[in-house]
């Protein structure tokens, strides 16, 4: 009998430690995450972590990882996979979040291959809302990798989306020519503009 309470006791002292950490054990922090797992995770808040980069006093690299404010809709608690990441042509230490590498057609190329397409959900809801950031449609893009996606791209960009021109035309005056001789060039270096 006694052995029997002792057992109870035991099993509710366990219960009472393990409990409150139950919710912290599943959940995924940015801030929590080492460098090699941060880029491209989504944290339990829904939010994508990023790796930032910062130089120490001594001179020497620091990376830390944070919670963006870019909100993920339909995925929570989520760390890429090693597989996704190879087969998006990605890199684990990849700073913050930018469309730049969408201007990459080797990336592109591996963005939009089956590979990464069809089995990388997290990354490609990435690049998909940073490409309709910068006025692309991320599928046509990827249509568009069988011709110049250079080309291709600045089409989509002047396809109306992109605002026009300036509305007045500019009118260029025609000056005669002149001999060389007729050109006089200071002689003295030129000076910068001082500043108000």
């Amino acid at each position: 009998m006694a052995f029997n309470i002792s057992l109870r006791c035991l099993v509710i002292l366990a219960f009472a430690f393990f409990a409150p950490l139950q919710g912290t054990l599943g959940r995924i922090e940015c801030e929590e995450l080492k460098e090699e797992m941060c880029a491209f995770a989504v944290s339990y808040e829904g939010k994508r972590c990023v790796l930032e980069k910062r130089v120490k006093r001594t001179g020497e690299e620091a990376y830390t990882c944070k919670s963006s404010e870019i909100e993920v809709e339909n995925q929570k608690e989520h760390i890429e996979s090693d597989e996704c990441i190879k087969a998006c042509g990605l890199n684990r230490k990849c700073f913050g979040i930018s469309s730049d590498s969408l201007l990459e057609s080797h990336f592109t190329q591996n963005l939009c291959s089956s590979q990464c397409y069809q089995n990388c959900p997290n990354i490609v809801d990435l690049y998909f809302n940073l490409a309709a950031g910068e006025g692309l449609f991320l599928p046509k893009l990827c249509n568009a990798q069988s011709g110049n996606v250079r080309r291709e791209m600045a089409e989509i960009k002047s396809s109306g989306i992109v605002a026009s021109g300036p509305i007045h035309s500019l009118q260029f005056l025609s000056l005669p020519p002149q001999s060389v001789q007729a050109l006089q060039l200071p002689l003295q270096p030129a000076v910068a503009p001082a500043l108000p």
